[in-house]
């Protein structure tokens, strides 16, 4: 039998969250003006009596609490395709870009108009990637103009067309890093990869002119089983051309990627590939070094720390997205096409938005597929009941592109989560149970 009258105040920190957003939900419906005196859930049909002072510290903590988890949520990194021409035709390509794509690219004046809408409400560090940046003409003036408006401007080139002039402008240009592209310790290897004879001395010359003109460069590696052979050499060559960073790449079959899944590194392979760098990390004391779509490696740092007793701090750069935590997309970073489209990240194909219809601080507040990503409580899978999922999160992308569901577990990590087993565990001996009587 339901109890007459007010009942007291709720006990538990959910039954005040449940209050409190109800409550503000019903005020404008009631025209009640003081809801301190008496307050209504309508979900659990009750009249709570609540001294006004405990309602409004209550909901000045939850309200505190949706501010912070709001704030959590804000770009620092954003990769930007200024242009879907190549002059190279890479295998792993996520845009699949050559010289022949479709001319979808931001006008100089539209491309000004974006930085403003970006630097309305945030300061990232701003990539201008392609295909390949350097075909645009204005590239630098766009560059300059994202310094200007206090940006950190950075540019993603494969090398081909880096010379001494181009150094100049990005000097004047203001581009705080350059990140160049090498996927292998020797020319066999890389031009391999990329699908291009002489890519690889290109590269090398590129990083020569860089080191010549003082622009500061990180190398990005990205790795198949046709090249995971040579990931230990390509670190050293890296360290050796004068990179400020090197950044290995665990490939995600989007765009060309799609046509060599079964080139993708195995689990067991992956386990081993990560330790690897865990070791080469703890010892490197030059280079910063941090493995990309590999959200999983956050796991392993820690369970490796764990075993040893030891703890290093993972250092970082103005230009990082930071090296703290696993997948970060629609949490920290964000993608934004030639043709406007907003992504989760490069190698997420998935749009919440497109720049050119709406505002960019619209989609990145809004959007139903950016939040889904924040909402960890959401995934599935091994992921969903993993301990290191705040520190991981596994790789959303390639989720998507395996499992075809952005949610759901990792299909590249062989961990079995402490929830997984014991759920495992309990079901075998439900299963062997009946068996025994």
């Amino acid at each position: 039998m339901r109890r007459k009258g007010p009942r007291k105040a709720p006990q538990s920190r959910e039954a005040w969250e449940s209050l409190v957003s109800c409550t503000f939900e019903f005020l404008p419906r009631t025209g009640i003006r003081y809801p301190g005196l008496l307050c209504f859930d309508y979900n659990s049909k009750v009249i709570y009596q609540v001294p006004l002072g405990v309602f409004c510290v209550t909901a000045l903590y939850l309200w505190k609490g949706y501010i912070l988890a709001k704030e959590e949520f804000i770009p620092k990194w954003i990769a930007w395709e200024v242009t879907g021409r190549c002059n190279l035709n890479c295998i792993h390509c996520r845009a699949a870009s050559s010289m022949f794509s479709h001319d979808t690219d931001f006008t100089t004046d539209e491309a000004k108009k974006l930085i403003d809408d970006i630097t309305s409400f945030c300061s990232p560090v701003l990539v201008l990637s392609g295909g390949e940046p350097l075909l645009r003409k204005d590239l630098f003036e766009i560059a300059k103009y994202g310094t200007e408006k206090g940006l950190r401007m950075c540019i993603a080139t494969n090398g081909v067309l880096v010379t001494d002039e181009v150094c100049e402008k990005m000097k004047e240009a203001g581009i705080k890093m350059v990140s160049l592209s090498l996927d292998g310790s020797t020319a066999a290897v890389h031009d391999d990869f990329r699908k291009q004879q002489g890519a690889f001395e290109a590269t090398l010359k590129a990083a020569e002119t860089f080191r010549r003109n003082d622009v500061p460069f990180l190398v990005n590696s990205s790795f198949a089983k046709r090249n995971q052979h040579d990931i230990a050499a390509t670190y050293k060559l890296a360290k050796e051309i004068g990179a400020k960073a090197w950044y290995m790449f665990m490939i995600v079959p989007t765009g060309r990627g799609k046509e060599i899944m079964d080139e993708l590194i195995s689990k067991e392979d992956y386990e081993k590939i990560l330790e690897w760098h865990y070791q080469m990390e703890k010892d490197e004391t030059d280079l910063l070094v941090r493995p990309t779509c590999a959200p999983h490696y956050y796991r392993v740092r820690l369970q490796k720390m764990k075993e040893e007793g030891h703890r290093f701090s993972p250092r970082s750069l103005t230009f990082s997205t930071g090296g703290g935590k696993g997948c970060i997309c629609a949490q920290t970073i964000a993608f934004i096409d030639s043709k406007g489209n907003v992504q989760p990240c490069s190698y997420f194909p998935v749009v919440a938005g497109n720049v050119k219809k709406q505002s960019f601080k619209e989609i990145w507040d809004h959007s139903e597929l950016f939040e889904s990503l924040r909402a960890f409580e959401k995934y599935k899978g091994r992921c969903g009941e993993c301990e290191y999922l705040n520190v991981c999160g596994g790789c959303r992308a390639r989720a998507d592109a395996v499992l075809e569901d952005y949610l759901e577990e990792e299909p590249f990590c062989g961990y079995v989560p402490l929830k997984t087993r014991k759920r495992l565990s309990e079901t075998v001996a439900a299963v062997k149970q009946p068996a025994e009587k």
